[in-house]
């Protein structure tokens, strides 16, 4: 990401939430101004430790002047939930990205079923107020491994709403998406955010179960074997500047055009914040990110440049 565009915040609060998991409310620092923001949005802080790394706001849009985000401490932590956990404090200054939206609500929705695994609930969360606060008719399906792991269980307690819990140590099972889902009428929105094993489950229950409108949001992008196409070279056409680059195999696509000048927004180089999003004007795409639904794959308008790459030999970026 371009280093200008980032916000100065100051950590403001820190809280236990469940075992495992805290939240840090970030207030402006100096002169900053934090902006508004939709409910789904994310936001990325950057880590002393040299990392980036997004979370979802869970606080309300309606809040101004602060962000809150959950975080929970990752077993398989590779630096960044572990550095928050054991090495952020109060005052600490943070740079963070403006707040991006990969998870847009549609509030045109009769009715919308969010369902959240573990840490899952943070965006989810935020969502389900925002639908209440509007008079929306909306439910909750909450999943975790425990009612300790859960965080904002009692928050969501204090809502006069509809909301079905699942923990695994009390059902003595893993929840059924089939049997939670069933019966919504077909015009329903569906959203989900948690581990990768719930997401692959939860949009195979909505395309068996004929709801078109299934909405997902991942922690990472989701682990694919390795591309073939990945040992061939491609050219990437830039359209607007007239340029023609070599992707040589095992490079970066988004390395190669920085590398060429281009001024590309990135941020978390795994596919995930959806900040490199660029539109693609001819090209097959391997997409390896964790943002785009079936539908955008499939359209073949967009990626991002940090992960995916090129099927074809040829790509023309609209750059």
């Amino acid at each position: 990401m371009n280093k200008a565009a980032l916000l100065n915040a100051r950590v403001h609060t820190l809280r236990y939430e469940a075992e495992g998991i805290i939240s840090v409310e970030l207030r402006p620092l100096g002169d900053t101004v934090f902006a508004p923001f939709d409910a789904g949005s994310h936001i990325d802080l950057h880590l002393a430790n040299g990392l980036v790394r997004s979370y979802s706001l869970l606080n309300s849009p309606s809040d101004r002047g602060r962000y809150v985000v959950g975080i929970l401490r990752d077993r398989n932590s590779r630096g960044g939930s572990e550095y928050v956990h054991s090495q952020l404090r109060v005052g600490m200054p943070l740079s963070i990205s403006p707040p991006r939206n990969n998870f847009e609500l549609d509030l045109s929705a009769s009715h919308s079923v969010l369902v959240a695994g573990g840490i899952g609930i943070t965006p989810i969360y935020c969502m389900f107020r925002q639908l209440l606060a509007l008079g929306k008719s909306a439910e909750l399906i909450y999943c975790a491994r425990s009612r300790q792991e859960a965080a904002l269980v009692e928050a969501l307690g204090g809502l006069d709403a509809r909301v079905t819990y699942h923990f695994n140590d009390e059902k003595g099972v893993p929840p059924d998406l089939a049997a939670y889902l069933a019966g919504q009428p077909a015009d329903t929105h569906l959203y989900c955010c948690g581990p990768t094993p719930m997401l692959e489950a939860f949009e195979s229950t909505c395309e068996r179960l004929g709801y078109p409108h299934a909405h997902i949001e991942r922690f990472a992008a989701a682990e694919l074997p390795p591309s073939e196409d990945a040992q061939s070279s491609y050219s990437v056409e830039l359209k607007r500047s007239g340029k023609t680059l070599a992707v040589e195999p095992g490079l970066s696509l988004l390395d190669v055009l920085l590398e060429a000048g281009c001024d590309i927004d990135h941020s978390c180089r795994e596919g995930v914040c959806g900040s490199c999003e660029t539109r693609v004007v001819e090209g097959e795409i391997d997409h390896r990110d964790g943002v785009l639904t079936k539908a955008e794959r499939a359209a073949n308008k967009s990626m991002m440049v940090c992960v995916s790459g090129c099927k074809s030999r040829r790509l023309v970026l609209d750059l």
